[in-house]
């Protein structure tokens, strides 16, 4: 086998099982803290939301593309391809989506006087209603995907093919192609400006609690705004980190639009990239989230009990 393809499918393999593990861990604390009859609050539901949406983007994308990249191509059938694409679809973009949500949350809970309709996005039932909706919505734009997959032809591939390695894209012209680009294009820039947004309005709101702490006599209150501040300041890193690999994901996009045969190579570089975001971004919520390591913690106690009572 080429070297070239033994790198490229152990990093998809090292991004997949990374990735995979670290929104578990995530899913698994937050189920721990539930079973301990603790409270969750509207960002942890979001969290939660967002460690299964990028676990299911790199079950979707990142484990068929390792297993296409090693040769495996024969394990899914076309029904199996149409399936796997369009689940793909929808959540891929619910990542964008519930990112966004994140951000516009967490713009909502540090503001000083919220007028915004958005308030009761941190009443958890509307919560869960915006959630929701998120997803009818994002399943009934994905509908098209399905009819459009199938699996990899015995001949070359038409022009205007998507080649997945695992399944292919079908596109019966160039206007399909381009336009299917620009919406999928259209509809993440339109998230990542309302995350840009609220990231804006975040930077300002804590550059004024910066100001107010100087004024803060009150131990309490100081601890309850540098709370608000870290948690404000995790979102950022989680939608700078967004934006960051969502800016190469479409440049690269952007390429492929113009030419009527994508290399292979170029699938593969845009496939890694858009997927650090979901292999990453886990690590980042669990190295800064105190919850979730208590969470932890906590279930590996539990377990060494179990363990240690079982052996008595």
């Amino acid at each position: 086998m080429d070297l070239c393809v033994i790198i490229i499918g152990v990093s998809f393999f090292l991004q997949t099982i990374t990735g995979i593990i670290s929104n578990f861990f995530i899913l698994f604390s937050y189920t721990t803290i539930l079973r301990s009859k603790s409270k969750l609050l509207p960002v942890d539901l979001v969290l939660s939301h967002l460690a299964f949406v990028n676990m299911m983007v790199l079950l979707t994308r990142g484990v068929p593309q390792t297993m296409a990249v090693f040769g495996i191509n024969q394990v899914l059938n076309d029904i199996c391809c149409k399936v796997v694409v369009y689940i793909y679809r929808i959540v891929r973009a619910l990542s964008v989506s519930v990112t966004c949500l994140l951000s516009v949350l967490q713009a909502v809970t540090i503001s000083p006087n919220p007028r915004w309709f958005f308030v009761k996005l941190k009443d958890i039932k509307y919560l869960s209603l915006s959630l929701l909706l998120i997803w009818v919505l994002n399943m009934a734009v994905c509908m098209a995907a399905p009819f459009f997959s199938a699996l990899p032809r015995n001949v070359s591939n038409p022009k205007y093919t998507l080649n997945l390695g695992f399944c292919c894209v079908y596109f019966p012209d160039q206007i399909s192609y381009v336009m299917n680009g620009i919406a999928v294009s259209g509809r993440d820039f339109a998230f990542v400006a309302i995350m840009v947004f609220s990231s804006f309005f975040i930077l300002q709101t804590l550059y004024r609690h910066h100001k107010q702490v100087q004024n803060i006599r009150r131990q309490n209150g100081y601890q309850n705004l540098a709370a608000e501040s870290k948690a404000a300041q995790d979102v950022l890193r989680l939608v700078i980190l967004y934006v960051i690999f969502f800016g190469i994901d479409n440049i690269i996009w952007i390429y492929m639009l113009t030419v009527s045969q994508v290399p292979p190579t170029i699938t593969d570089m845009r496939v890694f990239f858009s997927s650090c975001y979901a292999a990453l971004s886990p690590i980042l919520i669990i190295i800064s989230n105190r919850k979730i390591q208590n969470g932890l913690k906590c279930s590996i106690r539990q377990k060494t009990v179990e363990i240690y009572v079982c052996q008595i």
